[in-house]
């Protein structure tokens, strides 16, 4: 496993109501911290979420990406995409660089007329739409305590604790995580994101 791909820790979960995505704040290269101040979770247009582990200035670029060809799309069409359909445009972009690909792993959200989504993408963009998940170097700590912890009548607040304490977990045991935590919630009124402090 490349250390620089996929150091980092990213969460999220869904119900019918409401998508909780999670990371930690720390950006890593070898054993050398660069960053306490990482932000690898990121909100669009009031319905959609992204939470990414991997190179930090990859992380950047996609959600630049993202931001500019949503809001064209919306100009365009004086529509919003559904949540499945933006998904799938990362997805194409990611398999667009598939020979110098960007070293991420992407956890997307979002709420539409459907219901509530929850997306999982490797750097290539293949997708797999889940319940929950984790990504990075951190993942495999943070799925056990998803996992365990999971049930699809959680409220907002077991959710965001949930995905609060897979994060945590994964920064007690791996050192390419740390910092803090930024979560990020969208349900059908908006997206709301805050910061905890470790």
């Amino acid at each position: 496993m490349s250390n620089v791909g996929s150091a980092a820790t990213a969460v999220g979960l869904k119900t019918k109501d409401f998508v909780v995505l999670a990371a930690e704040r720390r950006v890593a290269y070898g054993g050398f911290i660069m960053s306490r101040a990482g932000k690898k979770v990121f909100t669009f247009k009031d319905r959609y979420g992204i939470a990414f582990a991997g190179l930090f200035a990859d992380i950047q670029t996609l959600k630049r990406i993202m931001d500019v060809e949503l809001h064209a799309y919306e100009i365009e069409n004086g529509v919003k995409l559904p949540v499945r359909s933006a998904a799938k445009l990362l997805s194409v972009i990611l398999y667009q660089y598939k020979w110098f690909p960007f070293l991420s792993e992407v956890i997307f959200g979002g709420v539409d007329e459907e219901g509530s989504h929850l997306i999982v993408m490797d750097a290539l963009g293949s997708m797999i739409e889940d319940d929950y998940a984790a990504v990075g170097s951190g993942g495999p700590i943070a799925i056990a305590i998803l996992e365990n912890g999971y049930r699809e009548d959680l409220s907002k607040e077991e959710a965001v604790e949930l995905a609060v304490e897979a994060i945590k977990a994964a920064i007690k045991r791996d050192v390419y995580s740390g910092d803090g935590i930024d979560i990020a919630v969208i349900n059908d009124s908006g997206t709301k994101e805050r910061f905890v402090k470790l």
